[in-house]
């Protein structure tokens, strides 16, 4: 089967790997769109995402929807041919979990398309994915797998958003960074009900994905608009920049609240730590998701307006030329790669 792997930095294939065996107590999903994270986007080009460095050959993707192959022995479902979104994490949450678990805290797990274990953990831009029973979460229906795929990052916005609470409701926000991470962002502060969001970017397609999916002001950065200082009960920083943590910080009114939702580079980083201080700013972080991937498949399933996001899909032998595409902002927002036929299509 074809597999999307990684072997060092700027050495990126599609190639033939060995298919797997159906394990025990878990099934066997016929992937058909995994999408391209900024972790991905790091690995294949500098070979590393923050301190994990590819080590050996990596099956990156952890983004992952698809039909169910196989069961594997004491598995009874989701029955073979069920559509499903795969939780990448080990270990996860349960399906159905609402009370936060903590277990995305826990120091040892792995992650699809890592390489922060030894063996790395290979990850999902493969033709056929093993998995254990309790990571498949089976789409409602009228949600397109192309939708769904979404699943995993609208549960890192979401998850985000959730740690700011009762903030949210009624609140001015601000996402500076509208990629696709800052978009679902956006939707998922208008869903936890934000009175009024903004969204700045520099780009102008990321912008226009933002409007689409629920941002009510765009600011364009390079053609001249500003955000204004202290205007903003809450902010999130999604592009994962030190200027945008800046922009967010300054942005809030004293006693609002800063959510660093981007990965910022690892080290010691210069922030105006004064200006938190002064103005009472809360900072918070937010580490991927915990119970919150049954909510983004439900909201996916709500709101036809996040199928905005998706904006490009490639075929798995044009991989190389989808990763291209992906680290190219101004010319696209979340790219997918699709790794088999889509059932949803005719």
């Amino acid at each position: 089967m074809r597999a999307v792997v990684v072997h060092a930095a700027a050495d990126l294939r599609v190639e033939d790997v060995p298919a797997p065996e159906v394990p025990e107590g878990g099934a066997l999903v016929r992937v058909v769109y995994g999408g391209i994270c900024g972790s991905d986007l790091h690995y294949a080009r500098d070979g590393r995402n923050g301190p994990y460095a590819v080590t050996e050959p990596l099956t990156l993707g952890h983004e992952v929807v698809g039909v169910v192959e196989r069961l594997g022995a004491g598995v009874v479902a989701p029955a073979v041919g069920t559509r499903v979104a795969v939780h990448p994490a080990t270990p996860s949450a349960p399906a159905g979990a609402v009370e936060p678990t903590g277990l995305h805290l826990r120091r040892g797990g792995a992650y699809l398309g890592s390489a922060s274990t030894q063996p790395h953990t290979q990850g999902g831009l493969t033709e056929l994915l093993a998995v254990r029973a309790a990571q498949l979460r089976p789409l409602p229906d009228g949600l397109p797998l192309r939708r769904a795929v979404l699943a995993e990052p609208l549960a890192v916005a979401l998850h985000g958003v959730g740690r700011l609470g009762s903030r949210v409701a009624g609140a001015r926000a601000l996402v500076s960074g509208a990629g696709p991470i800052g978009a679902l962002a956006v939707a998922a502060l208008k869903h936890a009900g934000a009175a009024h969001v903004t969204a700045a970017d520099l780009q102008a397609l990321p912008l226009a994905v933002a409007g689409r999916v629920g941002a009510d002001a765009l600011v364009d950065l390079s053609a001249g608009g500003t955000v204004p200082e202290e205007a903003f009960d809450v902010a999130v920083e999604a592009a994962g920049v030190l200027p945008s943590l800046r922009t967010a910080i300054r942005a809030v009114r004293p006693g609002g609240a800063v959510l660093q939702l981007g990965i910022l580079p690892a080290g010691d980083l210069p922030v105006p730590v004064s200006d938190v201080v002064a103005r009472e700013v809360a900072l918070f972080g937010t580490q991927r998701f915990d119970t919150e991937l049954d909510a983004a498949v439900a909201l996916l399933a709500a709101d036809e307006s996040l199928a905005a996001v998706v904006t490009d899909v490639f075929g798995v032998e044009d991989a190389v030329a989808a990763f291209a595409r992906a680290a190219d902002s101004a010319a696209s927002s979340k790219t997918v790669v699709q790794l088999g036929p889509d059932p949803d299509l005719p």
